[in-house]
């Protein structure tokens, strides 16, 4: 996910309101404590977040593209992997991942769907263009929702799972989506 380039004073202020957030929940953080925090003057946070909304939307887009950042695969067969450290960097911040997870899940106006979307189909693309509409569509919304906040708070709050349980059931589940496209890979010109 790409956040808009902000200001050090926006910086300033999403980094202060999501480490409240881990301290005291998002709803008990008022614009004045997040200013103090923050160094800033309360109607400064007012001015570049109108509404709660816009301040939400923002912290969540900040914490997905700084605090749960993660490197691009090189093959969609190194997904799982990368979900698998994506559901572990969630557990660890539990606070911070709901609220992210909240954000999406709520098709709160303006939350962005499908983070790594693009890069699921480039990689499709790369290594296994044979794949018809269908199957393809099929692949890629199976793999970004296995990649995504909101499966990390499903295997949390209906599974009552842990931080292994979690990982190891979404890395498994994008290898059994992976599985049915294994032998349609398409050599690359290195193997050749």
């Amino acid at each position: 996910m790409t956040v808009p380039e902000l200001s050090g004073t926006q910086e300033a202020i999403l980094a202060a309101y999501a480490g409240l957030i881990e301290e005291l929940g998002s709803d008990d953080v008022s614009y004045r404590v997040i200013a103090r925090r923050a160094g800033i003057a309360e109607r400064t946070v007012f001015r570049n977040y109108p509404t709660r909304v816009d301040l939400l939307l923002a912290t969540a887009a900040w914490i997905e593209a700084t605090l749960f950042a993660r490197e691009e695969s090189h093959s969609i067969f190194d997904v799982p992997l990368a979900i698998r450290e994506a559901m572990e960097r969630y557990d660890a911040r539990p606070e911070l991942a709901h609220v992210v997870a909240e954000t999406a899940m709520r098709g709160v106006s303006g939350a962005a769907p499908s983070p790594g979307r693009a890069q699921l189909e480039r990689l499709l693309d790369a290594e296994v263009p044979a794949l018809d509409a269908a199957q393809r569509r099929a692949v890629i919304a199976a793999l970004s929702h296995l990649d995504s906040v909101g499966t990390w708070v499903t295997y949390r709050r209906e599974f009552g799972m842990d931080r292994r349980d979690i990982a190891d059931a979404a890395a498994w589940a994008a290898e059994a989506v992976l599985d049915s496209i294994r032998d349609r890979v398409t050599p690359s010109r290195d193997t050749l």
